[in-house]
């Protein structure tokens, strides 16, 4: 496995990633039809990574050639001070094979350099990321929110992981 920073020519790669990621973490939470109805549009990253926003970085993880995985990470959207890991997707044919391990030790090291502590956003009804996430030393800091996404308003738990 090899992670490098993301370009604009991994733009589709990262946009089916994500997608496919969304039709089989949250088939459970999402209704199916609307899952398997999103589009890939790879624009919004071709232009993010052309250029990124201030403070962005995205890396992605590569298998044999191929993109199986990527992350993003910058400053908090929440909170002054603190680091956000915005994304962190693996291909579901990718799954348990450490891309996500790989991805997150490297989305966390990108974060340590700027900022003492960092967090993400995942899902209350998302056993499989919480797990991961708790493994790695991340804690749910109390801080909830609920967002309407395919008409369906769902819980998201936020989660704060110290580097100092």
């Amino acid at each position: 496995m090899h992670i490098r920073p993301a370009s604009p020519e991994d733009a589709l790669a990262i946009e089916t990633i994500r997608v496919r990621g969304w039709r089989s973490a949250y088939r459970h939470v999402f209704p199916p039809a609307d899952l398997d109805a999103l589009p890939i549009d790879p624009e919004r990253w071709r232009s993010r990574l052309h250029v990124p926003p201030p403070g962005w970085a995205t890396v992605v993880c590569e298998e044999a050639g191929d993109v199986v995985g990527f992350a993003s990470t910058g400053p908090s959207r929440d909170e002054d001070e603190f680091g956000e890991l915005y994304a962190i997707y693996v291909d579901p044919e990718s799954w348990s094979t450490g891309a996500g391990r790989a991805l997150l030790a490297s989305a966390e090291a990108t974060l340590a350099t700027e900022y003492g502590a960092a967090l993400l956003w995942v899902l209350d009804d998302n056993p499989r990321a919480r797990a991961f996430y708790e493994r790695a030393g991340w804690a749910p800091d109390g801080t909830r929110k609920a967002e309407e996404r395919l008409g369906v308003r769902a819980s998201e738990v936020r989660y704060r992981k110290d580097f100092a």
